[in-house]
């Protein structure tokens, strides 16, 4: 089975263009989340800017995970009663469709005076950014660049979650053309097509981060 098939109507440029949409769709959402919100109503919110960017369907729910919810992974249900604190963490990842063609990002966010979110929120960022970096550079197979993602992780002393494995995305549904995940791939990953997903923890407390981006030749935002 070809793991990089795409449909007859995938366009390359229409993949960028999706994914810097849902950028933009994600930073709207982020500036709208306040202390008190809880998962719910900030996905209520994500609906409501959803139909303002035009977004045309969603491939995925979109995830907003707050405080110790962090930790799990996007098949967990969450703890309905945590609400967003005023130092607190949280992110956002978002399936979004535009012009046919799909969008799937990820960021995790600090929450007022709180160093220690801040630096998990920005560990998860840095160890995309290096991973990304060894699939530009050495040309590493999708499931070399798990390892490596693992490795480092350990290094910068965060727990590894080893069960986010990155998938494809391309024209809508690209579930059509699946065939495992980003982190089961024996081969480089083509640019453009796979999503590149980190999540990480702390060793011991209760929160985490979560990164994730399409992998193609300009950088992570």
């Amino acid at each position: 089975m070809n793991r990089e098939a795409v449909g007859r109507r995938y366009d390359g440029v229409l993949m960028q263009r999706a994914r810097e949409r849902s950028w933009v769709v994600l930073h709207e959402i982020r500036q709208r989340l306040r202390p008190g919100i809880g998962e719910d109503e900030a996905k209520a919110v994500a609906g409501e800017i959803f139909l303002r960017h035009g977004v045309e369907r969603l491939w995925h729910p979109p995830i907003i995970r707050i405080g110790a919810n962090t930790t799990l992974t996007y098949r967990q249900r969450s703890n309905p009663d945590v609400r967003l604190g005023e130092e607190d963490i949280c992110f956002i990842d978002l399936g979004l469709v535009f012009d046919g063609h799909e969008g799937d990002v990820g960021d995790t966010f600090a929450i007022g005076a709180a160093p220690r979110y801040a630096a998990c929120a920005e560990a998860a960022r840095t160890l995309f950014g290096e991973v990304a970096g060894a699939w530009r550079n050495q040309g590493l197979s999708g499931r070399a660049l798990y390892g490596f993602a693992a490795e480092r992780a350990q290094a910068m002393g965060w727990r590894f979650n080893h069960a986010i494995k990155g998938h494809r995305l391309g024209d809508y549904p690209h579930a059509v053309h699946k065939a495992g995940d980003l982190g089961t791939l024996e081969d480089t990953p083509s640019a453009g097509l796979w999503v590149l997903e980190i999540q990480i923890a702390h060793p011991t407390e209760p929160f985490g981060a979560f990164y994730e981006d399409l992998l193609g030749e300009d950088p992570g935002r």
